[in-house]
């Protein structure tokens, strides 16, 4: 494989409105704000990452600025200069800097798509390269859609009959305390044959064990991280309490996270978002543990524009993610987004996996301009160091 020369790096702060705002648990945010990370080679090629985050710290404990100043003053230093043989090296090169994954894995990822596009690869098919012989990615990926809290029952509904209307076959619907049962009660009621999933985002306690068992009669597809962010033992406990699979999400940083998780029976299925672990090689090692052991898994995401999108979906072509991914359609999201061409959901509620070297989509310079543009006038008092 052909290394690259890090030449330049440059971080552009975005913001971009939403088609329809995403409410959970801990709250919605008006805005999509991100990091794009741009990284040049002294060949003149370019690599785009995406840093997705929020601006509070409510997902996890990183924020847009924090993930700003790090990924700044500590990662950018230590790449300028660097001949890179594989983007796996940067485990080894950000070692001095401890957690932060958000900010790292929007760097990493612009080295990963920069060196497929340095080696003519598409990034599924350079992905499959750091596997075992004879992982083949697939060239379409199932995908499902992520549903909010709604005003009323009659407005979630609604909104459920557009998305299976639009050709979604798996719906996640956000849940709380006092939102979930009869949810799930009146969404089976409407939709009894649909895939569904109910994602909790920690909302509950293991005080809740007893409510939460009535959710088994609904034959859901998994329930996702009812309990704390930051819990692996108690996740195990409750499991033993249902029958509906758990599916852990925020406790898993990595790989070995997923192995304790395992040992303890705290969940049967994963929720891998590459940006929550660190990027794509530690998603890579769960990966590997996850087809070691059959766990089922899928792709999460964190609303992603087209540039992690691209990234996350050329993940979820390899042929270990066998649950639908949280990878929707762009027009879910943005109106229009900074990278072209748009994600269109296909025929099985599929997308297709970009044909061309690297991420596949091309940003437009005026769009992320733009965008970038907006996060300073919403942001006026917010130093960008």
């Amino acid at each position: 494989m052909k290394a690259v020369t890090i030449q330049d790096i440059k971080l552009h702060v975005v913001a971009m409105p939403l088609v329809e705002l995403l409410k959970t648990s801990f709250g919605a945010e008006p805005q999509k704000s991100a990091i794009i990370v741009e990284v040049l080679t002294g060949d003149g090629l370019t690599g785009w990452g995406e840093t997705a985050l929020k601006t509070k710290p409510s997902y996890g404990s990183e924020t847009i600025l924090t993930a700003l100043h790090i990924t700044r003053d500590f990662l950018v230093p230590g790449l300028i200069g660097q001949t890179i043989a594989s983007p796996t090296e940067l485990t080894n090169l950000f070692k001095a800097v401890r957690g932060n994954h958000h900010a790292r894995a929007g760097l990493e990822a612009a080295v990963w798509d920069v060196m497929a596009k340095a080696n003519g690869m598409r990034l599924a098919d350079y992905f499959a390269c750091h596997l075992p012989a004879k992982v083949r990615p697939r060239d379409k990926v199932l995908v499902g859609v992520s549903i909010g809290i709604q005003e009323s029952l009659d407005a979630q509904l609604a909104l459920i009959q557009k998305r299976v209307d639009e050709g979604y076959q798996r719906i996640k619907l956000k849940i709380a305390p006092g939102w979930d049962v009869e949810l799930a009660s009146a969404v089976r009621g409407r939709f009894p044959d649909i895939s569904l999933m109910l994602d909790a985002n920690s909302a509950y306690t293991l005080k809740d064990a007893i409510h939460l068992k009535q959710l088994d009669q609904f034959d859901l597809l998994m329930i996702e991280q009812p309990l704390a962010y930051d819990d692996i033992y108690e996740h195990s406990v409750l499991q033993a309490q249902l029958r509906t699979p758990i599916c852990l999400d925020e406790s898993i940083y990595s790989a070995q996270d997923w192995r304790i998780a395992l040992k303890l029976g705290a969940g049967k299925i994963l929720n891998l978002k590459p940006t929550r672990v660190g990027g794509y090689s530690e998603s890579l090692k769960i990966y590997k543990l996850c087809v070691e052991t059959n766990t089922p898994l899928w792709i999460g995401g964190m609303l992603e524009t087209g540039v992690g999108r691209a990234a996350n979906l050329a993940f979820a072509s390899l042929p270990g993610v066998t649950l639908p991914s949280d990878i929707s359609a762009t027009d879910r999201y943005f109106d229009p987004d900074i990278a072209e061409p748009p994600f269109v959901l296909q025929a099985g509620s599929t997308l297709k996996v970009p044909p061309r070297p690297g991420i596949g989509v091309d940003l437009r310079r005026d769009r992320l301009e733009e965008a970038c543009a907006r996060w300073q006038e919403i942001n006026p008092f917010q130093p960008l160091f």
